[in-house]
């Protein structure tokens, strides 16, 4: 049911209007002046408002300004007894999306009110969709960290220079890679984004270069790859570190001559593409394990940018927990909730293995299951973070299974232990989401499942 607001200061015209439209099932406030009337704006959610031009206290031209200057996208339809071309037109442009003379005519009015409260909807719908569609979000923080990201976004991405982005999972490397090419010279063409850990290794290549028909058994129409669906434009390889090591020869080759050869064929093929990479992994260490080539390295990090995790950042979380809560209220169509500061510190508490995108997770789950306003308790109660609070050493002693050390022989029994249990509890958390676990502890899902089987766990044990 629409909520409409009745600003007027002749008891008959709102006594009228209030009649009227509440026979049409709309829910009805009417105030007497324009000073009134903004508090309740201010305080209250309405679809629509109906103001009164000549009043006392404030006129409505100056209530229609203040109004919309607190709720941008509700609609005004202004009323007045003295209406004339000029007045009408000055409400236009003040943002009044009708103007009817007094005494309203029933019709004029209801189909007014229809279009207005239409067109309100629509707005919503649209924000929510271009939300939902834009190419970037904003980089949010005021940590030095994210300045320092930020400034070197903007130095960098007007060069072709290649970056390697490196961070945790949902720490927003592909944020970064994002803004680096909407602020580049390239970003009308487009940025094409493969992630490497999802892609098996033996189809990697063709994803990437494409393939010819008949260059293997379902191969059944030639293919574009990845490069050539970037050309012009910027190819995002996220998770790097997981590409195979035939697939890396191959990226190598292409980042030195800038052609390619899809397989299966023999033509070389130009292309003119920017690289940004990313990964959570230690491609240091993977070059020492003999997983990643040194030269490919070199060649992907020319601009080096580390995204730090949220624990390091800690200050950015009452920015980042506000923007959610507005886009995530705006998405459901509801009033934006309001969080206490004792319920951000409980947020800033938290030991944030999931980074950005846990939070956003977990202000979404604040949202549905809070009051109007979101307190600590709410936090302590819903937020069901993926490690525990950090609490003094006092409570860790009081609070903590006491464990039988005597039984472990050595340092590694006792590893593998903690290791299982740890792993376990993970699991039951997740009801044995697999998949839902190893993004949650930060390990490739292969790893888990062999983790699974060397410590024999097993459901409902």
């Amino acid at each position: 049911m629409a909520k409409i607001l009745i600003i007027d200061d002749e008891r008959s015209i709102r006594n009228t209007l209030r009649e009227i439209l509440e026979y049409e099932d709309y829910e009805v406030e009417d105030v007497d002046n324009g000073v009134d009337g903004l508090q309740l704006i201010e305080k209250k959610d309405y679809d629509l408002v109906l103001c009164d031009i000549k009043m006392n206290r404030m006129d409505g031209m100056e209530v229609l300004t203040e109004g919309l200057a607190i709720k941008p996208d509700l609609p005004f339809i202004m009323i007045s007894g003295h209406g004339t071309v000029e007045t009408a037109v000055e409400a236009s442009k003040k943002g009044a999306f009708d103007f009817i003379s007094k005494p309203p005519d029933l019709n004029r009015l209801l189909i007014t009110v229809r279009n207005a409260l239409d067109r309100g909807s629509l707005v919503v719908e649209a924000k929510v969709l271009k939300r939902k569609v834009s190419k970037v979000r904003p980089i949010l923080g005021e940590s030095q960290a994210i300045i320092k990201i930020k400034e070197t976004i903007d130095r960098v991405a007007p060069t072709d220079a290649r970056v390697l982005v490196t961070g945790a999972n949902g720490s927003g490397k592909e944020l970064v890679a994002r803004w680096l090419h909407e602020k580049s010279h390239r970003s009308g063409a487009p940025i094409i984004e493969v992630n490497c850990a999802a892609i098996p290794s033996e189809l990697i290549e063709s994803e990437l270069f494409g393939h010819e028909k008949g260059s293997f058994t379902s191969a059944i129409k030639q293919r574009i790859g990845k490069f050539e669906s970037a050309n012009g434009g910027t190819l995002f390889l996220d998770e790097i570190g997981d590409m195979s090591q035939s697939a890396q020869a191959k990226v190598l080759r292409a980042l030195q001559e800038n052609k390619i050869t899809r397989v299966g064929g023999e033509k070389e093929i130009d292309v003119d593409v920017r690289v940004v990479a990313a990964t959570n992994k230690d491609l240091l260490k993977e070059i020492e394990a003999g997983n990643f080539r040194m030269d490919l390295y070199h060649r992907l990090s020319v601009i080096l940018i580390h995204v730090p995790p949220l624990v390091e950042r800690k200050d950015d979380i009452p920015l980042l927990t506000q923007a959610f809560l507005n886009e995530i209220c705006s998405e459901y169509g509801m009033p934006v909730k309001k969080i206490s500061d004792a319920a951000l510190e409980a947020l800033k508490a938290l030991p944030w293995t999931g980074n950005i995108r846990e939070l956003r997770n977990m202000v979404e789950r604040l949202i549905i299951l809070s009051d109007k306003i979101i307190t600590d308790s709410d936090v302590k109660a819903f937020a069901n973070p993926s490690a525990p609070v950090a609490v003094t050493a006092g409570e860790a002693s009081a609070a903590a299974p006491q464990t039988d050390f005597d039984k472990f022989n050595n340092f590694q029994e006792y590893k593998d232990y903690a290791e299982r249990e740890y792993i376990k509890f993970k699991l039951e958390k997740n009801n044995w989401n697999v998949s839902k676990t190893a993004d949650d502890i930060d390990i490739q899902r292969s790893h888990l499942y062999s983790k699974i089987e060397k410590f024999g766990l097993k459901r409902g044990e």
